[in-house]
């Protein structure tokens, strides 16, 4: 079975909390994090994109919801 997400595509090994601009992919319109099914992500990456979110969010570089 073949991934095909971002993060196996561009060969990321690590998602950082301050990479705004790979983090809003993996955010729906009402501010949710994208689930597995539909980004296509494997379990270890969508838990490392999760917890990127939820830092990114902490610090302000991310808001919890999206007008």
């Amino acid at each position: 079975m073949a991934t095909n997400n971002i993060l196996t595509q561009n060969d990321i090994q690590h998602v950082d909390y301050k990479d705004t601009d790979l983090l809003k992919n993996f955010i729906n319109p009402h501010g949710r994090v994208i689930d597995r099914r539909k980004s296509g992500l494997t379990a270890k990456q969508q838990r490392m994109v999760e917890e990127a979110v939820k830092r990114a969010r902490f610090m302000g570089l991310l808001a919890y919801i999206q007008k």
